[in-house]
């Protein structure tokens, strides 16, 4: 199997599995415990914690663990909304946020949600390329915005947003700046503080860690109010026992990612440069998102007269993994929000593939990518009812 689908998931590395073995049977011990296999536990998290916040030059007591990227972003965009509600509800006003069009349904789903019990909501237009003008941003803002949430690159089209123009903008007005930094955490320098980002959001199984563990970064002095209550755990905001084994896991995954960031991001670039370059070549293709702005491994096209299922169907009959959008859409008929965002027509979205690229993808994958991709498109093109 040639696995090109790291955007939806990425395989545990070794490293990572070997760190978490001892937490699920030898030291197994409640993080909150006094006794000492509870002490044991808290020390190999808090050593975790510190290995999370290198990685984005946090300070360790502004990560808070969470079960992942979709938990931290409800707890940014809900904690930031519910801390001030009642009192802006006292006053007779309505919170207000700002957000893309195309941000994850993580984000667009919670800000819907929030719409419908009294809060407003400016979803931001994007260009062709899928970037937010940070000038439309500062626009859109008002007395009472107190959110803005933008993330740090698209998990489709892979566009890179300039989330510190944005950051810029926000401090500027004095309204808090979040970003979904799942695709990019591990993948990207990110430095929160020179950024000036208020609040981040990562996921342990995108950077080769486990699922079911990711972190919300929540800036020194951001209030945020809980969403899960219970012991008070995570310093009050999160409630719940601390998943030790994925915690451990999810910081050694950090580790690594600290230590071949540089070297990985450029060998990636280079070959989906080449899976680009030779992709285009064909006859009614094109690339979607930006065309340098864009992260290292992550290429979308979209391929005309042609059904994306289709194409997906048959490059996997070939041992090749690949997706037709977010993996976290793939089963709906609907077609792809963020390829409507860019312009694209519903029947041109619906003939796109998505191949992200990972540590284990290797020049020969890409070439016989290459050639799959050719002959495939060509035979559904031959059976197709769209090419006139």
């Amino acid at each position: 199997m040639i696995y090109l689908d790291h955007a939806a998931t990425t395989p545990v590395a070794k490293e990572v599995l070997k760190a978490m073995e001892p937490y699920f049977s030898q030291m197994y011990g409640n993080a909150s415990s006094l006794h000492s296999p509870g002490q044991e536990a808290r020390k190999a998290m808090e050593e975790a914690r510190e290995s999370v916040a290198k990685l984005i030059n946090a300070d360790p007591d502004e990560i808070v663990f969470t079960s992942g990227g979709t938990e931290s972003d409800n707890l940014a965009i809900n904690g930031a909304g519910f801390h001030v509600f009642a009192r802006f509800r006292k006053e007779g006003k309505k919170p207000h946020i700002i957000t893309s069009r195309i941000e994850h349904p993580a984000i667009l789903e919670t800000c819907r949600h929030l719409e419908g019990i009294g809060f407003e909501v400016t979803y931001l237009k994007v260009d062709k390329e899928g970037m937010v003008d940070p000038k439309e941003l500062e626009k859109a803002i008002k007395k009472t915005t107190i959110l803005a949430s933008i993330m740090h690159a698209n998990n489709e089209i892979g566009t890179i947003e300039p989330i510190g123009e944005i950051a810029k903008v926000c401090r500027k007005h004095l309204v808090l700046f979040h970003t979904d930094a799942v695709q990019t955490f591990g993948k990207l320098p990110i430095d929160v503080k020179k950024l000036g980002i208020d609040l981040l959001s990562a996921s342990g199984h995108k950077l080769y860690g486990p699922k079911g563990v990711g972190c919300l970064y929540v800036r020194r002095g951001v209030k945020l109010a809980p969403q899960a209550h219970g012991g008070g755990h995570e310093k009050g905001i999160r409630s719940g026992t601390e998943n030790i084994a994925g915690i451990v896991g999810f910081g050694k995954a950090c580790e690594l990612a600290m230590g071949d960031m540089k070297k990985e991001s450029s060998r990636l670039e280079n070959l989906r440069k080449r899976l680009v370059r030779e992709v285009l070549k064909m006859p009614n293709s094109r690339l979607n998102g930006h065309p340098t702005k864009r992260l290292p491994g992550n290429a979308n096209f979209t391929f005309d007269f042609i059904e994306g299922e289709s194409l997906l169907l048959r490059l996997d009959s070939r041992g090749i993994a690949a997706s037709t959008g977010s993996a976290c859409s793939t089963k709906k008929l609907a077609p792809s929000h963020v390829l409507t965002a860019i312009g694209l027509k519903v029947e041109e979205t619906h003939g796109s593939l998505r191949l992200t690229l990972g540590r284990q993808t290797k020049g020969k994958d890409i070439d016989f990518t290459i050639k799959a991709i050719r002959e495939e498109v060509e035979a559904l093109r031959k059976m197709s009812p769209l090419k006139r």
